[in-house]
């Protein structure tokens, strides 16, 4: 289960409550699920409670107390908590990380993504300087993976070099209402000089990287084969999957999620794999795309955990088992979402480093 299922969730409980007249409130248009924070009960937690105690005329425990009722035996839930003044706390069952381990294998790299067109229509406006062509590009791709139409101008005629950074450009020169300016720290350099010293996916991810308003740092370090780089860690997290499928090919067995994979690391991944698509929308909507990256840095980094504490693969004389097939499963999961998330920055995920 998704926080974006997890939430609808709640609204319906919230919905039901008011149909049976057991809380007299308005039903909000959306609800907010956040990760729990360190310390906390469970995966998640709603404080929409609190939020309607005050219309409905209760106390937020007694709110809370009446939505935990009509949501514990919802599937993918496994316990409802109320903690605290007044938040539900969420623990999600193993049938709900199979579900979601079966939507990402479904969906592939479209996983988070949506189905259809939305309908709406932006435009994004930048400058002739090689940093905001690269953030708005990757502005664009993530608008589009959330349905939305997009055309990017720029106020004078692109560098031909952007073509080969994966740039491109709707409309030149100054528009008579020009949209809100996607305008980063600039990046000091030509596209041409940074293609030549650091090639095209490690340029846009240091483009990319940094939030828009910190200086991009684009050294060499960002060609460095090894753990202080980002970038490797992130795509050798991918390329890292994909030999484990090829491993259990050579075995004889495929990814299957069968039985409930235990452990922290593998809890945390799961979490973030969830999270996916929530960081898609945020990132689009807050035209964000370090957020996008940050998050697969994340992902990468407990897919590693998770490796290193349950291997996938059988080792010595062991033979395939449910286990196996499912920690794979989830392992597959890690990478597809790893080269989802790199696409949409217009990087490429090799299958071997």
């Amino acid at each position: 289960m998704t926080p974006a299922e997890l939430s609808r969730t709640v609204l319906r409980a919230v919905r039901r409550a008011v149909d049976e007249d057991a809380l007299r409130a308005p039903v909000p248009a959306r609800v907010r699920v956040e990760r729990t924070r360190p310390g906390g009960s469970g995966d998640y937690a709603c404080a929409v409670a609190l939020r309607l105690a005050g219309p409905a005329g209760l106390p937020a425990h007694e709110v809370a107390r009446i939505l935990r009722d009509r949501m514990a035996t919802a599937p993918g839930i496994g316990r409802v908590e109320v903690t605290g003044p007044g938040f539900l706390n969420f623990t999600l069952d193993a049938a709900g990380t199979a579900a979601l381990v079966r939507t990402v294998a479904e969906r592939g790299v479209r996983y988070g993504r949506a189905d259809r067109p939305t309908g709406e229509i932006r435009r994004l406006y930048h400058r002739r300087e090689v940093r905001a062509a690269v953030v708005a590009d990757a502005v664009r791709r993530l608008l589009c993976a959330r349905g939305v139409q997009v055309r990017t101008s720029c106020e004078e005629a692109p560098d031909p070099d952007w073509a080969r950074l994966g740039v491109t450009v709707d409309v030149r020169g100054t528009l008579p209402a020009a949209p809100p300016e996607i305008r980063p720290v600039p990046a000091g350099a030509t596209a041409g000089a940074l293609l030549a010293r650091l090639g095209p996916d490690a340029t846009r991810w240091g483009l990319l990287r940094p939030a828009g308003h910190d200086r991009a740092p684009l050294g060499d370090d960002l060609l460095v084969q090894g753990e202080a780089n980002a970038l490797f860690r992130v795509r050798y997290a991918h390329a890292r999957v994909r030999a484990l499928v090829r491993g259990a090919d050579r075995l004889g067995f495929a990814p299957s999620y069968e039985r409930e994979v235990d452990g922290p690391a593998a809890g945390a991944l799961c979490a973030l794999l969830a999270d996916h698509p929530g960081v898609l929308d945020a990132a689009a909507r807050h035209q964000a795309p370090d957020r996008l990256a940050r998050h697969l840095e994340a992902v990468a980094g407990a897919f590693s955990d998770f490796h290193d504490t349950a291997f996938p693969l059988p080792v010595g004389d062991e033979k395939p088992s449910a286990a196996h097939r499912s920690r794979l499963a989830l392992a597959e999961a890690a990478g597809t979402v790893l080269a989802g998330g790199l696409d949409l920055l217009g990087i490429s995920a090799p299958d071997h480093l």
